[in-house]
């Protein structure tokens, strides 16, 4: 048995190009949802920053919502929030 190189492979999955993973909805892996609190939101947009798949949307300069299609639910969003009580909380998913 010749050993392949990784160019030899079948393509396993559907995410092939650059940009086309935004068309698969990955947000069923999480277990834990963000919940926005805009009584004590600064619009300081640390989550947005944060945010390692660009979840937190953003709208005239202000948060806007949670793109929970494509959420994992990593709470990064949660820890980077400052105040004081938090703004963003985890709560488990239904």
């Amino acid at each position: 048995m010749t050993q392949k190189g990784w160019k030899d492979l079948e393509i396993a999955g559907l995410i092939t190009k650059p940009g086309n993973a935004f068309e698969y909805k990955t947000g069923g892996w999480r277990t834990f949802n963000p919940v926005h609190h805009p009584e004590t939101c600064t619009n300081c947009l640390l989550c947005w920053i944060s945010c390692p798949d660009c979840s937190v949307l953003v709208k005239d300069g202000k948060f806007d919502r949670f793109d929970y299609d494509h959420c994992k639910g990593c709470g990064i969003c949660a820890e980077v929030c400052p105040t004081k009580p938090k703004s963003i909380t985890m709560e488990r998913e239904a």
